[in-house]
């Protein structure tokens, strides 16, 4: 079992006992209490852990933080499963504010598909107009 010797120090306390410091990183990270120690007796220095630490009492927000924590970050791909289907996902759907019942209109192009989404604003899925021209649609 992996085990932290100490509560590692945040905000105020941290910024104060890293000011001036000449020690090198990984022994201010661990002075700091960004460490664990394993069964057996190694030490490792979260050297990652304690940056992030460091930008959050500096009032720096790297990365938006996940309202539930659960789940995956959308990476605007999909893949088209054995069956055939491409699923979006709830990540994409949450982000335009999409609920259930919500209806589009599919539209095919040249190696790309368009959504419109029906009733309501009709705004479009997907704002790239790259090869619209191409195709011949609109």
């Amino acid at each position: 079992m992996v085990e932290t010797a100490t509560a590692p120090l945040t905000g105020k306390a941290l910024l104060q006992k890293i000011k001036g410091s000449d020690l090198p990183r990984r022994e201010l990270a661990k002075l700091c209490g960004y460490y664990t120690v394993s069964k057996g007796g190694d030490t490792r220095i979260n050297l990652a852990e304690f940056y992030d630490s460091v930008l959050a009492a500096k009032g720096i927000e790297l990365e938006k933080s996940k309202a539930d924590g659960r789940g995956r970050e959308a990476s605007y791909r999909a893949s088209v499963h054995k069956n055939g289907s491409i699923v979006i996902g709830a990540n994409y759907t949450k982000e335009m504010g999409l609920k259930p019942g919500d209806e589009f209109e599919i539209k095919l192009g040249y190696k790309h598909i368009r959504l419109i989404q029906i009733d309501g604003d009709l705004t479009d899925i997907g704002t790239d107009d790259e090869g619209d021209e191409e195709d011949g649609e609109e």
